[in-house]
């Protein structure tokens, strides 16, 4: 059985981009969600408006993974037409491409680290960490691990999280998350001048919420799972923290399909230079990367993941409020 660095030169023949394909997943994508949002804005009944907007939605996570692959550089990491595609999608995605690449880099080189999960993921604290801190640190890290949180998303992770907080921190170096904000609020009044206040909330809120909610619990869930484990910094290793700390969630082809397919997430932390695409592929052709942690999007196993508060050292395990 290989592991650490031979598992991972095990990948390498994976990380390798198709730039047919990989431009045939963002025209497709992109076609898609423009014609679910126009279909929220169309000559058609309530029902299909609604649908249309809740596709949209969907369609949003599968194309902030795709934008996500290419801040990774394992698609199109050359194209000056894929730049110009992600600098819009950026916008339109409530994300500049600075702040994201600075937090997930960082995210990626310290997962599961005890003292260094904060940046570019949901804080862990300790048991003990917790018991000694005070009433308003105890609101703050449990506000920011809240399913309220995480349910909206699109404020609270992108609007606070990825764009006003970089903003106010400093406004010279992320001068792009203003052009991001007056562009969200632009379009926003546009809809509303032209198509009315039901365009805003069909054609921009609701695929924004949709995609924010998703897309927050997808993170946190990835990290967050029964079975998880984290590690001090002088037991922590790369390759340990892709395959003990980062799950795999099973869903339906389909919704593999809308997520990009980011619930492999165990191999994508093995290797993030792996395209979107063919994590599946390297998942069945490796014996090594078939028995992963797993949690799925059900009801129970939602519940079970949010339930999970803090670390405990000596149990070795995520424990909830209760059992503090």
């Amino acid at each position: 059985m290989r592991e650490g660095k031979s598992l991972v030169l095990a990948t390498k023949e994976f990380a390798v981009d198709n730039r047919l394909r990989s431009w045939w997943c963002i025209i497709t994508t992109a076609v898609l969600l423009l014609l679910a949002l126009l279909g929220t804005i169309g000559p058609f009944n309530w029902a299909v408006r609604i649908s249309c907007s809740f596709l949209g939605g969907l369609l949003m996570v599968r194309a902030f993974v795709i934008y996500h692959d290419y801040q990774h550089r394992s698609i199109l990491p050359d194209s000056r037409w894929a730049k110009v595609f992600m600098k819009f999608y950026g916008l339109f995605g409530l994300t500049t491409g600075k702040v994201w690449r600075e937090s997930h880099n960082f995210h990626h080189k310290h997962n599961s680290k005890l003292g260094s999960a904060f940046t570019g993921s949901f804080p862990v604290m300790t048991k003990d960490n917790f018991v000694g801190a005070s009433k308003f640190e105890r609101f703050q890290y449990l506000f920011v691990r809240h399913p309220l949180t995480i349910l909206f998303g699109y404020i609270t992770v992108f609007w606070f999280g990825m764009c006003l907080t970089a903003l106010f921190q400093d406004p010279k170096k992320y001068y792009e998350s203003l052009i991001v904000a007056v562009f969200h609020v632009t379009v926003g009044v546009l809809l509303i001048v032209c198509f009315g206040w039901t365009s805003l909330l069909l054609t921009f809120l609701i695929p924004h919420s949709i995609a924010g909610a998703l897309g927050s619990y997808l993170f946190y869930a990835q990290h967050n799972f029964p079975g998880v484990t984290f590690q001090e910094r002088d037991g922590w290793t790369y390759e340990s923290a892709a395959l003990e700390s980062s799950s795999f969630i099973t869903m339906s082809r389909l919704m593999h399909w809308f997520t990009g397919n980011i619930g492999y997430h165990h191999i994508h932390h093995l290797n993030a230079k792996i395209p979107f695409y063919r994590l599946p592929e390297a998942m069945k052709k490796i014996p090594e990367l078939q028995s992963p942690k797993t949690t799925s999007l059900s009801l129970i196993e939602t519940l079970r993941c949010l339930r999970l508060k803090v670390w405990d050292v000596e149990a070795n395990q995520m424990i909830g409020l209760s059992q503090i």
